[in-house]
């Protein structure tokens, strides 16, 4: 059984399997990659869903969609191993098009029953309009499907048959953790911070050029510690807690 991780209220136990759900390559390392280095290290199992490969996510037209995409693909793959993680599901949805249809729901339903998660991690549903960057129509749709693939997606036998014509059965996960505006869970990352900014810094197409990255990303995660009431120097990432069940 896992172990447990710090956060402002003590340690609580960490679940044994997780699946993160993210639009772009980086996503998952900007917001979370703290926490999946601490539940890595307690023993959770925790696997990685991308929606798209980042093939939109550049602006320099010398090199194909195709071939950004592949670029983006080995950096997220090299960023979740200064984490802990190995396991990466990558559906390929065309970046900057991510629709919240029946197509994303069903891809996502058939990861949870492939990974089979206690706890799932979203990125926000909400649009947040001071701060553009985390409201990208792609964050939105994924979240949304996301959500409808927890439920009632992954757990109803009848949503989706083909999905049990491939093997896959139902799956109910327990709880989700998003990352939202209004959080109710405070990762303690103090101790991982440097895991995060080396997954960061393997992003290099997207942060190379990003004057003061670990500075930026300090202040970042002290500023939600110390909305979680922790002490000053501490670290953290944060979460809504949903239950699932």
């Amino acid at each position: 059984m896992p172990g447990t991780i710090p956060t402002s209220d003590g340690e609580i136990e960490a679940p044994g399997r997780l699946l993160v759900v993210v639009a772009h390559p980086d996503d998952i390392d900007f917001g979370t990659a703290g926490t999946m280095a601490a539940l890595t290290a307690v023993g959770t199992e925790v696997a990685y869903c991308l929606v798209t490969s980042g093939d939109a996510g550049g602006d320099d037209l010398d090199h194909s969609q195709e071939e950004l995409a592949a670029v983006r693909e080995a950096e997220q793959t090299a960023a979740a191993s200064e984490v802990g993680v190995s396991e990466i599901h990558w559906l390929r949805h065309p970046d900057g098009m991510v629709v919240a249809d029946l197509a994303l729901r069903r891809d996502i339903a058939r990861v949870i029953r492939i990974v089979k998660p206690d706890v799932v991690v979203s990125q926000d549903t909400a649009a947040n309009w001071d701060f553009i960057y985390r409201s990208h129509p792609d964050h939105l749709a994924t979240a949304y499907a996301t959500m409808a693939a927890v439920y009632p997606d992954s757990r109803n036998p009848r949503a989706f048959p083909e999905l049990l014509d491939e093997g896959h059965q139902p799956h109910s996960v327990r709880e989700v953790w998003m990352t939202a505006q209004e959080p109710t869970l405070f990762v303690d990352i103090t101790s991982t911070f440097p895991q995060k900014v080396a997954a960061l810094k393997a992003h290099h197409s997207q942060t190379s050029g990003f004057d003061g990255l670990e500075q930026r990303l300090r202040e970042w995660s002290t500023a939600t510690a110390e909305r979680g009431g922790m002490p000053a120097g501490r670290l953290a990432e944060a979460f809504r807690v949903i239950n699932a069940g």
